[in-house]
């Protein structure tokens, strides 16, 4: 496969503290990856290694085929980066960055044009281009970076939390965007709305105290929840409990309030047909019979607290 992005043993510490430990994945054109950890496991860190922004204390980085440490400058050109906080001149519009950011990339005029037309439209900034940036709300300003960042329509987007400060329609047509490039593309988003994840990722990362403690799709991390494959069940008849307990695929069962139940299967398969079957025969009346939809913040809680003893580095898709 063709990696866009490769990570190999990286490894970053500042004295006695390592705050990246031996991560290593790679990334293809068409992949989004969403980069998923508590504060201070070592995401910013990460990311601003891979952009070249920070040195690694150890291992390597390869841009489309560039070291980032020994060809910094042919390894940057081909990446765009949305830095933690999107720092731009304060004193700057948004117009005039723009043309400063597509100076430094050597655009020509046809290409600068073009690039700035697209950025202009699809981050919706031409309500504020000759406003100064200081003035700008965090949102808008957070815009602006995500523009700078796509102007050269570099192969590959670092993105750290771009929807940062958006509004709900903001972030659905930021989201719409990244899916947009996604397609020719290979995009790291760094975040902590795990909704994004689902909305625009197709393979998700948790880094936990430095180390990958997961990585796979989405779904395939969702499957991980403890209500994964879950049922619910209202009904008021007797003996539902010790029923449903009698199914062979199913691991426990909880009772909860106003006669309600919850069915846990065995190893996540699925019982939702057992269930189902077992109403009829003993013609229970049910109000809801409902499969649990996976809780990916579940399994983020559980993975990065320890719920999970998941310290071994996931290989990379």
């Amino acid at each position: 496969m063709d990696w866009m992005i490769e990570v190999d043993g990286l490894v970053k510490t500042f004295g006695h503290l390592t705050a990246v430990n031996d991560v290593r994945f790679n990334v293809p054109k068409g992949q989004v990856l969403g980069f998923l950890g508590p504060n201070g496991a070592g995401k910013s860190t990460t990311m601003k290694m891979i952009t070249g922004f920070m040195t690694p204390t150890a291992g390597t980085v390869r841009v489309a085929g560039h070291d980032v440490d020994e060809q910094p400058i042919a390894a940057k050109a081909k990446i765009g980066y949305l830095p933690e906080g999107a720092p731009a001149y304060p004193d700057m519009t948004p117009i005039s960055f723009l043309n400063f950011i597509a100076d430094v990339r050597g655009l020509d005029a046809a290409a600068r044009r073009q690039r700035l037309d697209y950025v202009i439209a699809n981050v919706h900034l031409d309500t504020v281009l000759h406003q100064p940036i200081d003035t700008l709300s965090k949102g808008f300003k957070r815009r602006v970076g995500l523009a700078q960042a796509i102007l050269h329509d570099p192969p590959v987007l670092v993105l750290d939390e771009p929807t940062d400060g958006l509004d709900p329609n903001q972030k659905h047509e930021i989201r719409g965007l990244i899916a947009d490039m996604a397609k020719e593309k290979a995009i790291v988003i760094s975040t902590h709305i795990l909704e994004e994840v689902d909305a625009v990722c197709n393979r998700a990362m948790i880094i936990a105290e430095g180390r990958i403690v997961a990585d796979g799709t989405p779904g395939e991390l969702e499957s991980r929840s403890p209500f994964h494959n879950a049922v619910l069940i209202d009904c008021q008849d007797e003996g539902v409990a010790d029923a449903l307990e009698a199914i062979a695929g199913i691991s426990r069962v909880e009772t909860l309030a106003g006669g309600s139940y919850r069915a846990y299967p065995t190893n996540g398969q699925s019982i939702v047909a057992e269930v189902a079957d077992l109403v009829k025969q003993r013609n229970w009346s049910t109000s809801r019979l409902s499969v649990e939809h996976p809780r990916l913040d579940e399994v983020f809680r559980n993975i990065t607290r320890g719920g999970e003893q998941a310290d071994k580095q996931g290989e990379a898709a």
